[in-house]
C-alpha cells in the first residue's frame, strides 16, 4: 500500500518491518491519576478492578493497565480521579519541564477531548492560567465536560478559531498544538485512520498545520514556546513543518534529552535537527511525535488591557461560602450563573472572556433557578471547593452510578435541602432532599446512558 511506500524513504528497513508488525497487536491502555485526589492510584486502581502493568516513565502519576475496563461505569472517572490517555502523548511532561520554572499563561489550541489539557492543568505551577481552546463546538463540549471534571480553578475552555486567537490582544508564554493530522500513529486503535489515509491527505494536513501555525504565531510572546505535536509519522506533517517553522519565524528547536532507556526514535531524515518519534515497535504507546520550538527574543507591543470590572459586591453571599475561606476570588455573573475568578488570573482571565467565546470564564459557583441561587456541579467538582459549607451524604457505588444516571435518590436520616454527595469520600455532585426523594442536580447533558441495573 502506499503507506508502506512512504515508509521506504523514512525507516531502514528493520524499522519499517518492526513498525509493521507491532500495528497488527493490541493497542495499550493507560491512565494519568489527578493529583488534586490524594491518595488516588490505590482507589483508583481497587475500583477499576485492575492492576498496574507497569508505569509510564515519562509522566509520573500515570500507569498502564493489564487490561481495559469498562471505564464509563466507574464513578471515579466522573469525579475527575483520573484521565485516561494515550501513554505517548504524556510526553508533552517532559516539554513542559524543559520551558516551565513558574507561573505561566499557557494556551492548548486544539485542546478536545482534553488529555494534553488535563495533563497541564495538573503541571504547571501554581498561579499559572491555561485556556483550552477547541475550534469545533461539539467536541469543544467534551473538553469543556473534561477540564470541569479535572477541577483547577485557573482554567478556561474557549472555542475560537487560531485567528481569532492570533488577532486578539492575548498572549502566552506556551502555546501547545496538538495539530489536526493524517492519524498514521493511531492506525490499531482507528480504523477510520486508516481507511482515510493518502498522500494527497497527508499534504493537505500538512498545509493546513502551517496554516494553524502561521494563524497563532502572534499570541506567543517573544521568547515563548510552542509544543507542536502530531500522531503521525511522515515526515511532511513532522520534520518539513518544524523547519518551515524554524525558517519562516527564526523559531529555535530546543532539545528535550530523554532518557535512553525510554527508546524514543529522533528524526529518520534530519539528524541535526532535536525531534521525538514515538512508534508502537520501541515505545508503549501509540504512535506521536513532538518538537519543542522557542520564539526569538523581541519586544513586545504595547496591548490595550482591560482588567476585570465586575462588581463583586453584588454577589448573594450564600454563592461565596462555597469556596474554601483560604482561597482569594473576584466573582461576576454571566448568563444567570456566578463564577469565580482566582484573584491574581482575575484581569487575564476577564480580558480572554472579553475577547474570545468562553465556554467556561472560570469557576461556576453557582446558577439561578427560579429565585434561589443553587451550588453548580462544577463547584462539587473543584480543587477549591470548601466541603464544610454543606451537608454531605456517603453514596454507595450503586447509588453514585443512579446518580451519574441521573436518576431521582432516597435517602435516610438525611437534613430537607441541598447536599453534597460524596462516594469514596470524594465529592460527586449535589443533589436537593425535598423529604422523600432527593432531585438529581447532576448535568443531564453528562449522564450515564448505558443501563446501569
Amino acid at each position: 500500500m502506499a503507506f508502506t511506500q512512504e515508509f521506504i524513504n523514512i525507516l531502514p528497513v528493520s524499522e519499517r518491518d518492526a513498525l509493521l508488525a507491532a500495528l497488527e497487536l493490541e493497542p495499550e491502555v493507560s491512565i494519568r491519576f489527578n493529583p488534586k485526589v490524594d491518595d488516588v492510584e490505590d482507589l483508583v486502581l481497587e475500583s477499576l478492578a485492575c492492576r498496574a502493568d507497569g508505569r509510564v516513565p515519562w509522566m509520573d502519576g500515570a500507569v498502564y493497565l493489564d487490561h481495559r475496563p469498562q471505564f464509563t461505569m466507574d464513578p471515579l472517572l466522573h469525579q475527575g480521579c483520573y484521565y485516561v490517555q494515550e501513554a505517548s502523548s504524556m510526553f508533552l511532561a517532559e516539554a513542559v519541564r524543559k520551558c516551565v520554572s513558574g507561573p505561566v499563561r499557557a494556551l492548548d489550541l486544539c485542546a478536545a477531548p482534553g488529555g494534553k489539557s488535563t495533563l497541564l492543568a495538573g503541571l504547571l505551577p501554581e498561579g499559572s492560567l491555561l485556556i483550552s481552546n477547541e475550534i469545533q463546538r461539539g467536541r469543544a463540549q467534551i473538553l469543556a465536560e473534561n477540564m470541569v471534571k479535572w477541577g483547577r480553578p485557573g482554567v478556561m475552555v474557549t472555542c475560537n478559531t487560531p485567528r481569532q486567537i492570533g488577532q486578539s490582544s492575548l498572549l502566552f508564554d506556551i502555546i501547545a498544538v496538538d495539530a489536526p493530522c493524517s492519524g498514521e500513529g493511531m492506525f490499531r486503535k482507528d480504523e477510520g485512520a486508516v481507511r482515510d489515509w493518502s498522500i494527497g491527505n497527508v499534504e493537505m494536513c500538512a498545509a493546513r498545520q502551517r496554516e494553524i501555525i502561521e494563524d497563532i504565531w502572534p499570541a506567543l510572546k517573544p521568547g515563548g514556546y510552542l509544543i507542536y505535536s502530531t500522531c503521525t509519522f511522515n515526515r511532511q506533517e513532522d520534520e518539513d513543518n518544524v523547519r518551515w517553522i524554524m525558517d519562516r519565524f527564526g523559531a529555535e528547536a530546543v532539545e528535550l534529552n530523554p532518557a535512553a532507556e525510554w527508546n524514543i526514535a529522533g528524526s529518520f531524515t534530519d539528524d541535526s535537527l532535536p525531534v521525538y518519534h514515538f512508534m508502537q515497535h520501541r515505545t508503549r504507546g501509540e504512535g506521536f511525535f513532538l518538537s519543542l520550538l522557542r520564539k526569538p527574543e523581541g519586544a513586545v507591543a504595547t496591548l490595550k488591557s482591560r482588567p476585570f470590572k465586575a462588581d463583586s459586591s453584588k454577589i448573594p453571599a450564600e454563592c461565596r461560602g462555597g469556596l474554601r475561606p483560604d482561597s482569594g476570588f473576584e466573582f461576576f455573573i454571566k448568563n444567570e450563573s456566578v463564577y469565580a475568578l482566582p484573584m491574581e488570573l482575575a484581569d487575564d482571565m476577564w480580558q480572554a472572556g472579553q475577547e474570545l467565546y468562553p465556554l467556561v470564564p472560570g469557576v461556576e459557583v453557582a446558577m439561578l433557578k427560579g429565585r434561589d441561587w443553587v451550588p453548580a456541579h462544577a463547584l462539587a467538582m473543584n480543587a477549591v471547593l470548601n466541603r464544610d459549607a454543606f451537608q454531605r451524604v456517603e453514596v454507595t457505588r450503586q447509588q453514585a452510578l443512579a446518580y451519574l444516571h441521573c436518576d431521582a435518590l432516597r435517602f435516610e436520616d438525611v437534613p430537607r435541602g441541598i447536599v453534597l454527595l460524596t462516594y469514596r469520600n470524594i465529592p460527586l455532585g449535589f443533589a436537593k432532599n425535598i423529604g422523600n426523594r432527593a432531585n438529581n442536580m447532576y448535568p443531564q447533558e453528562w449522564r450515564i446512558r448505558n443501563s446501569i441495573s
